[in-house]
């Protein structure tokens, strides 16, 4: 973007900076696996004023994904919402409330019908015609349907929007479902996680706005960019793994060093998400980072539903694969990696998918030691 058409935005943005601006809007384009010249196509189009509006819409849910959409941006909060998405309807956010609310989103959607978005987040509770959650005199499953039928695109925020998150494990009294399940006949984006990280929701935003369509999906209808990779495949601790080095309780001296997490119940071998490629909140954390197992809430079936130490099914053949990028050797926490196994990298890729099945017999032998 040129400084004479970044100019044409500075009012709107403020006191953002033109580098800044071009860097958020490459981040994205990186993110997505696009190439780097597609940042100035972003940036025109996260600041087109013709852009579509961003309706949300609050179900079963504790307002984390609204609040991750808070946090994790070098731009302040008024710019996000009302210069970058539009967001012109949360009820978490909203200016107004009450009537004066609900009519600026009636207002938005017959002003926009076919062209805005629809963002979902929270479970969907269907149980006795939907009487367990309700807006405005309204079960709140009516107003999903009648809204998304209107949308130009919908997308369902965080787990419980996804597939019903924890508000569907069971027993499950309300019924509550996800997005996907109850607009059968919609296309519908999931970008799972309790909370997601914001920036693959942006992303999306941003990526639709752009090219007037949704990003490549998998076979659950989240984008391939952040969801097309097991976090087990990508982690830092990933070595540790493949070497059958294994923290066998919290504090120990395994879990100090940052062995790998996988006997504490870490989820990372059955979870698809980019966690341990893009952390949270701008300072490249995430739970394994910290030292805590991956919970596994982005996956249908495992988060909320999995208890949460138990270990991981590694039967299944998917997970017989060499790590996505070259692996250390050794690796202390904290520390980088030495000469010696940056020289030996390229021989430990090789090995990568033998090692696997090292690991899972250490894991066996290590398991008979102990009962």
């Amino acid at each position: 973007m040129k400084d004479s058409d970044f100019q044409a935005v500075k009012d709107r943005l403020g006191d953002v900076s033109r580098r800044d601006f071009i860097k958020f809007c490459s981040i994205m384009a990186a993110g997505m696996g696009l190439p780097l010249s597609a940042g100035k196509d972003l940036a025109a189009a996260v600041t087109d004023p013709q852009r579509p509006p961003v309706i949300w819409l609050s179900g079963q849910e504790c307002t984390g994904c609204t609040e991750s959409l808070l946090r994790p941006f070098h731009l302040t909060l008024e710019h996000l919402i009302l210069d970058l998405i539009s967001l012109e309807y949360n009820e978490t956010l909203n200016a107004g409330a009450g009537h004066q609310a609900e009519e600026h989103k009636e207002k938005m959607i017959e002003k926009h019908a076919g062209k805005f978005i629809l963002v979902i987040e929270g479970a969907i509770p269907t149980k006795d015609d939907g009487i367990y959650c309700q807006i405005a005199g309204r079960p709140f499953v009516n107003i999903v349907q009648e809204t998304a039928a209107q949308a130009g695109a919908v997308i369902a925020i965080g787990s419980c929007a996804a597939w019903g998150g924890i508000a569907a494990a069971e027993p499950n009294p309300t019924g509550a479902k996800g997005a996907p399940q109850v607009l059968t006949d919609t296309t519908v984006l999931t970008v799972p996680g309790c909370p997601p990280n914001a920036y693959n929701f942006v992303s999306t935003v941003a990526y639709f706005l752009t090219y007037n369509k949704l990003p490549a999906m998998d076979a659950k209808g989240r984008p391939k960019f952040a969801y097309d990779r097991l976090i087990h495949e990508n982690c830092e601790r990933r070595p540790h793994f493949d070497a059958g080095r294994f923290a066998e309780k919290f504090g120990d001296e395994g879990h100090q060093k940052g062995w790998c997490l996988y006997k504490l119940g870490c989820k990372g071998p059955v979870t698809y998400n980019n966690c341990s490629i893009k952390g949270f909140n701008d300072v490249d954390t995430w739970p394994v980072d910290t030292g805590h197992p991956c919970f596994g809430c982005s996956e249908a079936g495992i988060g909320f539903h999995v208890p949460q130490f138990t270990q991981a099914d590694l039967t299944r053949e998917s997970l017989i694969t060499p790590a996505a990028t070259p692996a250390g050797i050794e690796y202390e926490r904290g520390g980088g990696i030495s000469a010696a196994a940056a020289g030996l990298a390229g021989a430990a890729v090789g090995a990568a998918a033998g090692a696997t099945a090292v690991a899972a017999g250490k894991l066996k032998s290590s398991d008979d030691q102990d009962s």
